[in-house]
């Protein structure tokens, strides 16, 4: 398998969508996420507004034609929920959000025949890549072992416990604090 990458605008990652849908659709149908249509239903109507903030950027994998990975996200507005979904308090320091500060990581998944082959880790730094934010934010499912595991070797650090959207288990929220380059 050959597996390249590709930084894509909006515009670009939404003509993906069939098959982001596949991606999405693998990644999440085992444990620990056990996801099934109706999930899949929800986060492509998150999609479709996801794609089309300013600074939006994606990074897809593709095996040849076949589409096997995605990452995806945007920087946070000043407006966003996202801080309203934590369970725990935060300090007004961490929560705060200017519109350029924080990228927010909404998807990175590898359908599972492509997983342990580093495509996770070079979607996530092409993604985060030339990036003008001084952090990357994103929930993850403490049961998902092996995501955690990659978030943490690439710098994250869990800030905090959320519940991302009505019916949803609790997630970490995880930063990365960036340097410039990075």
């Amino acid at each position: 398998m050959s597996v390249t990458v590709r930084l894509l605008d909006g515009r670009q990652t939404a003509e993906l969508e069939v098959q982001l849908r596949t991606v999405f659709a693998e990644a999440f149908a085992e444990p620990p996420y056990g996801e099934g249509p109706a999930d899949v239903e929800r986060a492509f109507r998150r999609f479709r507004s996801q794609v089309r903030p300013t600074g939006f950027r994606a990074v897809v994998a593709f095996d040849g034609e076949t589409v096997v990975g995605m990452a995806y996200g945007y920087p946070l507005p000043v407006s966003t929920g996202w801080w309203d979904t934590v369970t725990e308090p935060v300090p007004e320091a961490l929560r705060h959000e200017d519109g350029k500060r924080t990228f927010g990581l909404f998807e990175l998944a590898v359908r599972p025949a492509w997983r342990r082959q580093g495509v996770a880790t070079e979607m996530h730094h092409l993604l985060v890549d030339g990036i003008e934010n001084q952090r990357v934010l994103l929930n993850s499912r403490p049961q998902a072992t092996a995501a955690q595991a990659a978030y943490r070797a690439w710098g994250y650090r869990r800030v905090g416990e959320a519940i991302p959207w009505d019916g949803a288990v609790p997630h970490d929220v995880m930063i990365l604090e960036l340097t410039a380059g990075q």
